[in-house]
This record gives C-alpha cells, sequence and structure tokens, in this order.
C-alpha cells in the first residue's frame, strides 16, 4: 500500500511542478485549471502504480513525468478524436 502511496505523491508531484511553472500570477494556483490538472496528476500517479508494480527510481522518475504531461495527453487524445467538422471550425 505504502508503495501505491509514493507512486500516487509522485504523479501529484509532477503536477505540482507543472502548475507552479505554468501560473502567472498567485490567483492561477487556485484556479480550475490547477486543479483539474492536480487531479489528473494524481489519478495518473494511481494508474502508473498499477501498471508498474516494481517500486524503484525510474518508475518513480516516469510517475513524476506521466504527472506532468498527464492533462496535456488526455487533451490531445479528446482533440484527436473530435469529429472533423468542430475541428475545421
Amino acid at each position: 500500500m505504502s508503495e501505491v502511496l509514493h507512486f500516487v505523491f509522485m504523479g501529484f508531484l509532477g503536477a505540482l511542478l507543472y502548475v507552479l511553472l505554468w501560473a502567472k500570477k498567485w490567483g492561477d494556483l487556485y484556479s480550475f485549471e490547477a486543479v483539474r490538472h492536480l487531479a489528473v496528476g494524481t489519478i495518473v500517479g494511481y494508474i502508473y502504480s498499477i501498471l508498474y508494480s516494481e517500486y524503484n527510481f525510474p518508475n518513480l522518475i516516469c510517475t513524476t513525468i506521466a504527472g506532468w504531461f498527464g492533462t496535456d495527453f488526455i487533451q490531445s487524445l479528446i482533440e484527436k478524436f473530435k469529429p472533423l467538422k468542430k475541428r475545421e471550425q
């Protein structure tokens, strides 16, 4: 169980680093975008713990990177699978 919490924390940490570098003012830190990114980073960390059961340094680094890019990856998938008519407008 503690290994899962480490993965979840590292996903959250990656998302937190993204939010801290993305924010331009203090209000951006508690905006919907920031909270959404933190939530997705935490979920990505949990999913990563299910997919990779080994608890080691490279997996923790990859979890942090996955937490950083989780929201961007999901948004790009949604954009890719939108109907063509809506993308052209």
